[in-house]
């Protein structure tokens, strides 16, 4: 006669069993509270945002006070009317003329 076997559960298996659970959900957690704090998005780029935030606010009022000056020659060249030493100027500047009276001293 041949012996029956009984299927029993191991120990090891039945703690695995028990735990596969609860470990899966400390990994998500995990997963989740490191991507909170160290991520790319996390609560430790903040300041990183910080700096590049007041970096582009710089740039932003360079490029502004660029724009009002840039905006301010336009309006003398207005073709209504124009200021005659902005036209003087860059006529000269274009054509690269001069009076025989003047002198020219290069910034270099």
């Amino acid at each position: 006669m041949a012996a029956v076997r009984t299927r029993t559960k191991t120990p090891a298996l039945a703690i695995v069993r028990r735990a596969g659970l609860p470990a899966a959900a400390l990994i998500l957690m995990g997963f989740f509270g490191y991507y909170a704090v160290l991520g790319p998005n996390g609560i430790l780029s903040y300041r990183d945002y910080s700096r590049q935030l007041e970096k582009r606010r710089a740039d932003y009022e360079k490029l502004d006070k660029q724009r009002t000056e840039l905006k301010n020659r336009v309006a003398l060249l207005d073709p209504k009317r124009a200021n005659p030493d902005m036209v003087d100027e860059m006529t000269r500047k274009n054509l690269n003329v001069v009076h025989p009276d003047e002198v020219i001293v290069p910034l270099n």
